[in-house]
């Protein structure tokens, strides 16, 4: 049994393209001890196994049985080492929202089609290149991320999560109807819940087959994304491309602010570019590091800062994402001032928010309801009495 356990181990590692002190260091075992498993010289602990199994995002059956069987995705999800009870109570209203969204499509008979999915060998900066040349995005930068998402078949719901959970956002593909859902944590702000959709859509680009997946707040940040799935830095990689083509940075940045290297920018730089690209401040000062429009000390003293107040100061309001330059921040602000605004986007974040394209299919359930009572009826009045 320890050799088969062994050889079970061996062949997911390897198929991760991980060595075994890699992936010793991610699961926090030694690279010696996962030598022993996989010879079948050590008989692992029910714990142990339970956190391979968690990070080989695989059933604990996966190696018992040379083929375990399948389980329901959501099963799956909530089994997650991640998914606390509190979690797993607000994941419900996920797995609704999932439910009802399908039923309506079915309704309405527009069902999504799934976007092709990319080879498992392509990087992620490529990755992203290809996705925005399918699209036909070019350079410009993603006005929603989230209708983006969403018109290329990964159903977006965006949905507060208790602090405590530790759940920046979901990942979930429905094998058998053919669906995939995206769950946003909206409890963040509206640049950080972009940035998320774009990691999400990744997953669903790249990882669809590969069971749910649960993000952790720390995989956004890079001294702990290491420790985390490969799969998670490679999000991270094509989240930044897709958001911020290098490209178009360079243009902004050498073309109009007129900095080149070995100029250094601003913090205020940086927020404007910020509030193009629709992302959160963090991501695109990592961007610009990444760039080398400004050093490491730069990135480390303008990420202990609080830039919202600079924001305000420079801009008038705050843009945290794209769907805010039609929505709440980039409207609201300029009607009911900056301190309604900020009341009004705390209100929101505490409230789950459906897609438009779901509200849509709500609307027109309900009229295709009404008119069929409607013609019930007429077709009823206009049948001769009988006694």
């Amino acid at each position: 049994m320890d050799k088969f356990i062994g050889s079970k181990l061996r062949k997911a590692r390897e198929s991760l393209g991980l060595s075994q002190g890699a992936f010793g260091r991610a699961v926090g075992l030694s690279s010696e001890y996962i030598s022993l498993l996989e010879a079948g010289k050590r008989t692992p602990s029910f714990a142990t196994l339970q956190k391979l199994a968690g990070f080989l995002n695989r059933d604990i059956g996966y190696f018992f049985y040379e083929k375990a069987a399948p389980l329901d995705t959501f099963t799956l999800l909530f089994r997650a080492e991640a998914v606390d009870d509190r979690a797993r109570e607000e994941l419900q209203k996920f797995r609704r929202y999932c439910d009802d969204y399908l039923r309506l499509e079915a309704a309405t008979n527009r069902r999504l089609s799934l976007a092709p999915l990319y080879a498992p060998t392509i990087s992620a900066e490529r990755m992203a290149e290809e996705e925005r040349r399918r699209l036909g995005l070019g350079e410009e930068p993603i006005r929603d991320t989230f209708a983006l998402c969403e018109a290329n078949g990964c159903r977006i719901f965006r949905m507060p999560m208790p602090e405590e959970s530790k759940v920046s956002g979901v990942f979930i593909y429905l094998e058998q109807k053919e669906a995939a859902f995206a769950l946003v944590n909206c409890g963040q702000s509206l640049g950080r819940q972009s940035y998320s959709a774009a990691h999400e859509y990744c997953h669903y680009l790249k990882d669809r087959n590969e069971g749910p997946v649960i993000d952790n707040p720390d995989v956004f940040i890079d001294e702990y994304a290491s420790l985390y799935h490969p799969r998670e830095q490679f999000a991270q990689a094509f989240a930044a491309r897709f958001l911020m083509p290098p490209a178009k940075v360079r243009e902004i940045v050498e073309k109009d602010l007129r900095v080149v290297p070995p100029q250094r920018l601003t913090l205020d730089h940086a927020l404007y570019l910020k509030r193009y690209f629709g992302v959160s401040t963090l991501a695109m000062l990592r961007t610009l590091r990444a760039l080398g429009y400004i050093g490491r000390l730069q990135l480390e003293e303008y990420a202990k800062l609080d830039p919202d107040d600079r924001e305000r100061e420079i801009f008038g309001n705050i843009i945290g994402g794209g769907a805010d330059r039609t929505g709440v921040a980039g409207v609201v602000a300029g009607t009911i001032g900056k301190l309604g605004a900020a009341k009004l986007l705390g209100k929101n974040r505490k409230k789950a928010i459906p897609s438009d394209r779901y509200r849509l299919l709500q609307h027109e359930v309900a009229r295709k309801i009404t008119r069929e009572k409607t013609v019930a009826r007429a077709v009823q009045k206009s049948l001769p009495e009988t006694d």
